[in-house]
């Protein structure tokens, strides 16, 4: 193989991204974590912070760093406001992804997964080689949510109320993985899929 192969992994909160990420970086992937990249962007992308200032107030920084739950608070209370927050944010992280996948590149890593709840949304997807995504019932997911971040029931809701439906990632992704399928099944899935795009030399393994 001479070429990087550039997997993008997405779906809603809770469906298992986890599970199938920590099965591929088992198998020799590399990782890029696009909620890691966000937190990187916003704790040191002077453009980026002055651009979320602007649009938020300039009471989101203080010293120079940002209050998140200032900005979250506001960002969240409409989707115009969330949609602005995207749009300020996301081509820094997409730029930044890119570099970190340059450097996995640079070293020779045969593939890179870019874990991005929100490439779909990012267009990052033209980025990607492949795309797996992870979808699962919304009972499923709350369960998960309540028992992870520690919130409300009405939170954790709210959360899952305003993500997109499985049909939406099913029918923009290459291969499909149920998250409710139990964790073996999940991480035995995952490990074929990786397979499957690995042995791939012309791209012409996708599922449909």
């Amino acid at each position: 193989m001479d070429k990087t192969i550039v997997i993008g992994l997405t779906g809603p909160t809770g469906a298992g991204k986890s599970t199938v990420a920590q099965a591929m970086l088992e198998r020799g992937c590399a990782l890029v974590d696009c909620d890691r990249v966000a937190r990187e962007v916003t704790d040191s992308c002077e453009p980026c912070l002055r651009e979320l200032s602007q649009e938020f107030g300039d009471d989101i920084l203080r010293d120079g760093r940002l209050d998140r739950r200032l900005l979250a608070s506001r960002a969240f209370s409409s989707p115009e406001k969330s949609l602005r927050l995207n749009e300020i944010t996301h081509p820094w992280i997409c730029r930044k992804s890119v570099e970190k996948i340059e450097s996995f590149r640079q070293a020779g890593v045969p593939a890179v997964l870019l874990d991005a709840p929100l490439l779909f949304e990012a267009r990052m997807e033209g980025i990607c080689d492949f795309v797996v995504a992870v979808t699962a019932p919304a009972r499923v997911r709350l369960e998960r949510v309540l028992a992870r971040d520690g919130i409300s029931r009405e939170l954790a809701l709210s959360r899952i109320r305003a993500q997109h439906s499985a049909r939406y990632y099913r029918q923009r992704s290459d291969f499909w993985i149920d998250g409710a399928a139990g964790i073996e099944s999940v991480r035995s899935r995952a490990g074929e899929i990786l397979s499957q795009i690995l042995r791939s030399d012309n791209g012409d393994t996708h599922e449909g």
